[in-house]
């Protein structure tokens, strides 16, 4: 058994420049990573940002501690929190953890645990380009000064090919291992009340999105309308998320003559979302600019294909794997191909799914810090 410190502050993204309250923080990806821990029998402390903080009393699974953060009218929300109460929290409580997992090198809490504790912290690393607050002046910055200088001890794991290639240019302890975000099987399958792969497919499609500009809610709708005028009128859609431009994808859907056949669910806890996610035929993702997106490893690990763009850093895994169909600016063709080999996209989902368990992801940061430890 071991002690793990998972450092994330943002638990969420925020798209505008309001950081959006939820009443729990148990469908996040960084809460399931810890839990994959907990259930192989570690104990683990999950580190936030007060501003992320539920609006409902929770009881968690592990320790999860919110501290508070300082200038927000400079760091939050679409730039880093700082946490004055890191530092002295880790030179108190450092040597109890035996390792330590903070998201991102270009990021203050990393940082931090870098400098204090570089031979027990991971870096996981997202991103795969320079983040682009204020003309991508401080990423640059940081990249090329603070982390080649300050921060050239720090083990780095990157969760796709993408963050490989792009880390490596700047730090040396680069994980051959990428590690995407993990899924809890078992819980997911409670939701389903069966197994993933007993769920019967419906003649349905699923969006799983923030219903914003660039995830191109619109042009699924297009292509789904087309698809939908092809002989396939008992075909459904839901849309399953919330944001900005709903009113108008709804108005679109109406002009379509789809208001009966696109259905918008609004923003559904996991438990909601899974039953939806599981009978569906496929995914369908549009988006111009994301990064590794959990939506897909849930679908993969719901039995359910993705067709996508190749935006996302863990595309690549979809056509790897055929997991789904991989094509910019995808059409109706896609989803009658989809629909045509469903059963050996379905199913080689459901072979792949275990890599995706977050007991697998938290094995492999261990497996990741034992190989470091031995090279040392």
């Amino acid at each position: 058994m071991g002690n793990i410190l998972i450092l994330n502050p943002i638990l969420y993204t925020a798209e505008t420049n309001e950081i959006p309250q939820v009443a729990s923080i148990k469908d996040t990806m960084i809460y399931t990573l810890g839990l994959g821990f907990v259930q192989n029998g570690h104990r683990v402390t999950l580190i936030a940002a007060e501003d992320y903080r539920p609006t409902e009393a929770e009881r968690y699974d592990f320790e999860v501690l919110f501290f508070k953060t300082v200038c927000k009218k400079l760091f939050l929300p679409r730039c880093l929190p700082y946490m004055p109460e890191l530092r002295p929290y880790l030179k108190e409580h450092g040597e109890h953890y035996d390792l330590i997992i903070t998201s991102e090198v270009f990021a203050p809490w990393s940082y931090t645990a870098v400098r204090l504790m570089p031979e027990k912290t991971i870096v996981w690393q997202e991103l795969a380009n320079h983040n682009r607050m204020l003309h991508r002046l401080p990423s640059l910055c940081w990249y090329h000064i603070v982390a080649r200088l300050l921060m050239r001890k720090a083990y780095v794991v990157p969760r796709s090919e993408a963050a490989r290639a792009f880390i490596g240019q700047f730090m040396r302890h680069v994980s051959a291992t990428s590690i995407d975000h993990g899924i809890d099987l078992k819980k997911l399958d409670g939701f389903l009340g069966q197994p993933a792969g007993e769920t019967p497919k419906q003649k349905q499609f699923a969006v799983v999105s923030q219903l914003i500009p660039r995830k191109r809610i619109s042009h699924t709708i297009t292509q789904f309308a087309a698809f939908y005028e092809k002989g396939n009128r008992d075909y459904r859609l839901y849309v399953i998320g919330d944001g900005e431009e709903r009113e108008w994808l709804c108005e679109q859907a109406k002009n379509l003559g789809l208001t009966e056949s696109v259905i918008f669910c609004g923003r559904l806890q996991h438990r909601e979302m899974f039953p939806i996610l599981a009978a569906s035929k496929a995914l369908l993702i549009s988006t111009e600019k994301d990064n590794n997106m959990v939506s897909i490893s849930e679908s993969i690990a719901a039995g359910t294909p993705v067709v996508t763009t190749s935006v996302p850093y863990n595309a690549v895994c979809v056509a790897r794997g055929k997991l789904g169909i991989v094509k910019d600016d995808w059409n109706a063709d896609a989803l009658t191909a989809i629909c045509r080999d469903n059963k050996t996209y379905v199913d080689n989902c459901l072979t792949y799914r275990e890599k995706l368990s977050n007991r697998s992801c938290a094995e492999q940061f261990l497996r990741c810090q034992r190989e470091r430890t031995e090279r040392q």
